[in-house]
C-alpha cells in the first residue's frame, strides 16, 4: 500500500471516529448515566459506568469474552504451508506414450496400486516382447550348454566348445535379467491387452494435483509430475527465520499456525528440522514445522503466521488491540461487570502483535471485554469525573 493511500485511510478512520464521538455526545445529553455510588463494590466508583439496558450509547459498543490462548514467546513469524515430502509422491510416467484414459481427479482418495491413467505405449509392448525373447534364448542356450556338458563326459566334443556354450548361456542369463528388470521397473502387472500401459498409484492418499489431459503425449523425462499424491492430514510449514531470532527456536518446540482462511483458529505443531546454514542472499534460516490437520483444511502454498509457545497448557487471555487504550505509561480496557455496568481496568501485557494483545495481569479468560468503543467510554468517564 502506498503512503498516500495509507494517509487517506487514516483520515477516513479519523473522520469516522469524530463523527461517532459527535453522535455519542448528542445522545449523551439525554438522561446522562451518572456514576452510581453503589458501584464502589467494583474497584472504585470513578472507574465504573452505569447505563440503562436501552441506553443508545450501548449501540456503539461491541463486547466479547476474552478467549484463552497459548501464551506466545515472541511475535509471529511468516511461514508457508507445503507438502510433507515424507508422505507425498510425485508421479511421473516411466515410459513415453499417449494418454488414453484418466481414472482419477484432484481431491479423490485412492489406495496404493489404484489405476491413475492408461497409456498407449509401444515401448511397453516392446519391453514385454524383449523379455519373452530373452527368456526363449536363455532356455535354448541352457539346453545347448547341458547337451555339450554330456557330450564332454562321453568325450564326444572338445572342451573349448563346452566353454563357448557355457559363455553363451551366461550371456543369455544376463540378457534375460536385464529384460526382466526393465519390465519390473515398468510394473509388470500394468500390462493391458494390445500393449497398453497402466500407471498406478505408488502410495495411498489423496490426489492433490493432476497435470495431464486425455490425448496428451507424456515422457519419462518430463519436468512436471503427472500426479501429486499426498496425505493431507500431515503437512509442513516452512519458516524463513531472520538471523536475530535463531536463539529462540529449538527442536520439538511447540508452535501455533494461523492462516487468513480461518481467522481466530489455530493449528498445533512442532519444530522438526532446523537448517544448518543461512541462505547467503536472504540471510535467513530454514525452519520446518510438522502440523497435523485431520480435517484437511490447510492447503499447500497457503501463507501462515507461526507463533512459538512454551507448551500447550500455558494460556493467557487474548483480546483484539481495538479493546486497548493507553493513559500515560499504562494500558486499560473496559470490562462488562453486568449488563450496562462497564468498568475501566488497568492491564499488564505479556506481548502485543499486529492484531492481538496477550494479557498477563488484570483480566481472566471468559470475562467480557469492550472490543469496540473503549475510547468513547473513556471520554464519557472523563466527562463525568
Amino acid at each position: 500500500m502506498t503512503p498516500i493511500k495509507k494517509i487517506i485511510l487514516a483520515l477516513i478512520a479519523l473522520f469516522a471516529m469524530i463523527t461517532a464521538y459527535s453522535v455519542w455526545n448528542r445522545q449523551a445529553t439525554a438522561p446522562k448515566p451518572a456514576v452510581n455510588s453503589s458501584s464502589e463494590s467494583h474497584a472504585g466508583a470513578t472507574d465504573t459506568l452505569h447505563f440503562a439496558a436501552d441506553a443508545p450509547q450501548l449501540t456503539f459498543l461491541q463486547i466479547k469474552p476474552a478467549e484463552a490462548w497459548p501464551e506466545p514467546l515472541i511475535e509471529p513469524f511468516n511461514g508457508r504451508v507445503s507438502y510433507n515430502d515424507n508422505s507425498t509422491a510425485k508421479v511421473f510416467s516411466p515410459i513415453a506414450g499417449r494418454v488414453l484414459k484418466i481414472a482419477v481427479e484432484p481431491g479423490q482418495a485412492i489406495k496404493a496400486g489404484d489405476q491413475l491413467l492408461t497409456l498407449d505405449a509401444p515401448d511397453y509392448a516392446m519391453a514385454v516382447a524383449d523379455q519373452a525373447k530373452a527368456n526363449a534364448d536363455l532356455q535354448r542356450k541352457k539346453m545347448l550348454f547341458e547337451r555339450a556338458s554330456l557330450l564332454l563326459e562321453a568325450q564326444g566334443i572338445a572342451r573349448k566348445d563346452v566353454e563357448l556354450a557355457e559363455a553363451d548361456f551366461h550371456q543369455a542369463e544376463a540378457e534375460f535379467a536385464r529384460a526382466q528388470a526393465r519390465l519390473k521397473n515398468l510394473n509388470r502387472n500394468s500390462m493391458v491387452a494390445d500393449g497398453k500401459f497402466v500407471l498406478r498409484a505408488p502410495i495411498s492418499g489423496v490426489v492433490s494435483e493432476r497435470q495431464v489431459n486425455a490425448g496428451s503425449e507424456v515422457r519419462p523425462d518430463a519436468s512436471s509430475p503427472l500426479f501429486v499424491i499426498t496425505d493431507p492430514t500431515q503437512l509442513w510449514v516452512q519458516i524463513d527465520l531472520p538471523e536475530q531470532f535463531i536463539k529462540e527456536v529449538e527442536l520439538e518446540r511447540f508452535v501455533l499456525v494461523e492462516v487468513d482462511a480461518y481467522r481466530g483458529e489455530s493449528f498445533k505443531g512442532k519444530i522438526s528440522v532446523i537448517g544448518g546454514a543461512l541462505d547467503p542472499v536472504t540471510r535467513r534460516l530454514q525452519v520446518r514445522c510438522e502440523v497435523s490437520d485431520p480435517l484437511h483444511r490447510l492447503k499447500p502454498e497457503m501463507y501462515a503466521r507461526v507463533t512459538l509457545i512454551p507448551d500447550e497448557k500455558s494460556q493467557v487471555p487474548r483480546i483484539p488491540n481495538s479493546a486497548l487504550f493507553t493513559q500515560g505509561l499504562y494500558s486499560y480496557i473496559f470490562v462488562e461487570i453486568s449488563p450496562g455496568v462497564l468498568q475501566r481496568r488497568q492491564v499488564t501485557l505479556s506481548l502485543q502483535s499486529n492484531d492481538y494483545a496477550y494479557v498477563k495481569q488484570g483480566l481472566k479468560a471468559g470475562e467480557r471485554v469492550v472490543t469496540t468503543g473503549a475510547l468513547l467510554l473513556n471520554s464519557e468517564l472523563a466527562g463525568i469525573n
